[in-house]
């Protein structure tokens, strides 16, 4: 796995080289806002080469390994990107704990098995 950061000198020949070798690639610390270089790749702007792929980068067109795989990760407590980039990725939180998890699902069970007592507790909550 390669891991780097978009602060990094030359990242974008360490995504040129992930992407053409077939690597898997973490991109560590994404900001709000996603560097406009990456988008080719995020939306699978992929044109037919022969037998295989490729994608513009930049200004250089890297013929894309089957097995590629990226990752994107971001410190945001609550991120919130663009709708083209949320539809085009997988959004995971890790975030939520084991009780928090716990405390949705009851309420979610509470929700179709007594709909009055969740109605109660929502309007005690919102006072």
């Amino acid at each position: 796995m390669v891991t780097i950061q978009l602060s990094q000198k030359q990242w974008l020949k360490r995504v040129e080289m992930a992407v053409s070798e077939g690597q898997t690639l973490m991109i560590e610390a994404i900001g709000q806002e996603i560097d406009a270089i990456l988008d080719p790749l995020l939306s699978k702007q992929f044109v037919k080469k022969g037998r295989g792929f490729s994608v513009r980068l930049g200004s250089e067109d890297v013929d894309i390994a089957s097995s590629f795989k990226l990752y994107l990760q971001t410190k945001l407590i609550n991120p919130h990107y663009k709708p083209e980039t949320a539809a085009q990725c997988t959004i995971i939180n890790f975030i939520v704990t084991e009780a928090g998890l716990e405390d949705q699902l009851l309420a979610m069970v509470v929700k179709v098995e007594k709909p009055d007592l969740e109605q109660t507790k929502e309007d005690l909550v919102s006072r």
